[in-house]
Order: structure tokens, then sequence, then C-alpha cells
């Protein structure tokens, strides 16, 4: 049975920039979400802004804490926003390719976060695009939520994009 859409939940797969409740897309008040429920650990690195970068995610299964997926990405030459949002990017794409249901994202980049949250505006047009693709990749799980979390715990996702820095 597919749940009823809100008129919220409808604007916002309309577009999804108004998506302003912790970025969260409900498919309705009290039906449950099945499926995957993934956390994404998500952090990205420069040497140098801009500089040599890595991307990293952490895919962890909601509840359990089991290990889905560790992913790492040489970035190039990148500042240190790329490199987050080249890290967001990655794990959002990691957990669509698992089909999961529903993603939280944790990431230490307080900018990202409150950018994917519409509490900051998006204003660098290089930024403006990977938001936007970060958006349409958020649109196609049933709900998801953004959080900042501290640097110390998002340490395995840290060591990930400094992982891909070194190779």
């Amino acid at each position: 049975m597919t749940p009823k859409l809100s008129a919220a939940a409808l604007r916002v797969l309309r577009d999804p920039k108004t998506a302003k409740s912790q970025g969260t897309l409900n498919l309705g008040q009290t039906a449950e979400v099945e499926g995957l429920h993934v956390d994404i650990y998500c952090d990205g690195a420069s040497r140098g802004n801009p500089g040599p970068a890595g991307a990293g995610a952490l895919l962890l299964e909601t509840g359990t804490g089991k290990t889905l997926a560790r992913c790492r990405k040489a970035l190039g030459r990148a500042t240190n926003n790329e490199a987050e949002y080249a890290a967001l990017l990655l794990g959002l794409e990691e957990a669509r390719s698992m089909k999961a249901a529903r993603v939280h994202v944790h990431a230490d980049s307080e900018l990202v976060i409150k950018q994917l949250n519409g509490v900051y505006r998006v204003k660098h047009p290089v930024m403006q695009q990977r938001h936007q693709e970060a958006m349409r990749l958020l649109a196609q799980f049933e709900t998801w939520r953004a959080t900042h979390v501290p640097r110390e715990r998002n340490t395995e996702a840290d060591r990930l994009a400094n992982e891909a820095l070194d190779r």
C-alpha cells in the first residue's frame, strides 16, 4: 500500500528546495517506511584550499550499526567545500544503489548540512550544481534527514577521505 502524500511532500517532490523540516520528506503522518534504512557518514578533505582532495563515506544500517559500505574517492584539485559535497554525493549514490528507502546523512560540515536543510542559501555556481544534484538524489528516497555531527563522531569518514587523498 502506498501512503498518501501530504501537500508539503508534493511540493518537495516538485521543488526539493522547499524541504525545511530537518530536510525530511515525510510520506504521510503515520505511514511506516519499509525497506533499508541507512546512516551515511560523509567527509571531504582538501590539503590546501584548493588543493589535492578526497571524499569518504561510511554507510551503516540504521538501528544495527552494521557496516554496509566504505567508499572513498580521490578528487584531484578541489576546495574543501567541493570535497564535502563530493563525499555527500558518493554516499547518496551508494545508498541509492542499495535501494535504501530512508537515509540519514551525518556530516561535520555545518555549511553542507545547513544548505541541505534550507537554512543557508547556496551562492557559488559550482556549489549550486552540487547542491542541486544532492537534492535530486535525496528526493529519490522515501525519507531523508541531514544532521551536523562533531568531527569526533565522523572519524571513519574522515579516515576514508584521507586514504583517498594518499592514494
